[in-house]
């Protein structure tokens, strides 16, 4: 629960700047520099919360891999439709880019700290 209510906090923030900044409640209808803002204020902020937890000795969880995911999602939603529109769309790849990379090294050293709880003692599989 703790988890949860910390992960809230900069999705509430950057909803809070879209209603006050965007008048919108859809992310989508920003234009280019209005939602790269939003998206890296909630970027940066669920990755601060995550790595707050991780530094109190909470590891990774399921609910930070799909929070992760549902952020990576909505940026490539927003890249397909500056793609189709014809906009630039340089800044955004290169986030999700940096994204994707983060969500492998999650992912990997999820599997790594499965394996070595596992086995304790340097054994392998």
């Amino acid at each position: 629960m703790k988890k949860i209510i910390v992960y809230s906090v900069p999705v509430a923030i950057s909803l809070i700047w879209l209603i006050n900044t965007g008048n919108a409640f859809n992310p989508f209808v920003l234009k280019g520099p209005g939602f790269l803002r939003f998206y890296l204020i909630l970027l940066f902020g669920f990755y601060a919360s995550a790595l707050a937890l991780k530094i109190i000795g909470e590891p990774f969880s399921k609910i930070t891999f799909y929070a992760m995911i549902l952020i990576f999602i909505l940026g490539v939603i927003k890249l397909i439709k500056g793609m189709v529109l014809g906009k630039p769309i340089g800044y955004l790849m290169f986030i999700l880019l940096l994204e994707m990379i983060v969500l492998v090294i999650v992912k990997w050293s999820y599997i790594n700290g499965d394996t070595k709880q596992k086995f304790p003692h340097g054994f392998k599989k």
